[in-house]
């Protein structure tokens, strides 16, 4: 484990690809459940389990692109397809659900867990927010949209995981100053942004060019990437309430996105039914 003291980039880079990453206890407890069921185990209800985890998502492509075959023209970037490549039994083999997020933590980092597992339903939400965008703006790559929006933060994510007091702290900053800007407050404890950590990971790890350029948001002029920030954006602000003075934005430009009211815009994210309640 990386010491707080050993903060450059490439340190990071380096000891993030090497390490084994960790997965959701309830995606291992899922996994395990399945197994047992041979009847219905197949690459569908793999795929099924992992889709809503970002860790087992991207411990998958990271292991996909690290054997990927030279006679490969084409990248995959979808569960199913993936396990229909490797083969279920090696899937299952060479990517075992485990190490747990909560045997990597410890029990003492109860609070990095909390802020953790708030991140990751926060990247579902957002992955099922960009998919449905796609769908409605009859994009053909609804899957790699939903992708790129479930592992938008994942170095954050992975941060919690293997950086727990750090990331701690830069809560604490941003609680002593609220005009204080997540890069900024990241740059300050880490010396870096963990923006500019995971287009490194992703670069190193070799992840598909699509999906790199689609969680890069220098390149939001593009409209499926304004989608995945978009939908990054609101479930992020959402996540503070439904009264957050950032969504009426939010929905402004989601409407132009989608070419519809803003009201409308409250009406299919479900914030009408949360304001009313």
């Amino acid at each position: 484990m990386l010491q707080p003291n050993q903060r450059k980039l490439s340190d990071w880079v380096n000891f993030l690809t090497k390490a084994e990453i960790p997965v959701l206890k309830q995606t291992a407890r899922n996994l395990a459940l399945l197994q047992q069921d041979e009847q219905h185990l197949n690459a569908r209800s793999f795929a099924h389990v992992v889709k809503n985890d970002p860790f087992m998502t991207v411990k998958l492509l990271r292991y996909m692109q690290q054997h990927k075959h030279h006679t490969q023209q084409h990248d995959v970037m979808e569960v199913e397809q993936i396990v229909l490549m490797l083969g279920l039994e090696n899937t299952l083999t060479k990517i075992p659900a485990k190490p747990l997020i909560e045997d990597v933590l410890g029990r003492d980092d109860m609070n990095a867990m909390v802020y953790l597992l708030k991140t990751t339903h926060r990247a579902n939400l957002a992955s099922t927010y960009a998919f449905d965008w796609a769908v409605r703006l009859h994009d053909l790559h609804f899957a790699e949209i939903r992708l790129a929006a479930l592992l938008y933060d994942i170095a954050e994510m992975l941060m919690w995981c293997f950086s727990p007091a750090e990331m701690l702290k830069i809560k604490q900053l941003q609680k002593q100053d609220k005009s204080l800007r997540s890069i900024a407050a990241q740059e300050k404890i880490f010396g870096f942004s963990l923006h500019h950590l995971q287009l490194e990971l992703a670069i190193k790890w070799k992840l598909p060019e699509l999906l790199i350029t689609l969680m890069d948001d220098h390149n939001s002029n593009l409209q499926r990437i304004r989608n995945v920030v978009l939908a990054v954006n609101l479930a992020r602000h959402s996540a503070n309430g439904w009264d957050d003075a950032a969504l009426p934005d939010d929905y402004e430009n989601i409407a132009q996105l989608l070419h519809m009211q803003p009201s409308d815009v409250m009406t299919i994210v479900g914030a009408n039914k949360q304001v009313a309640v």
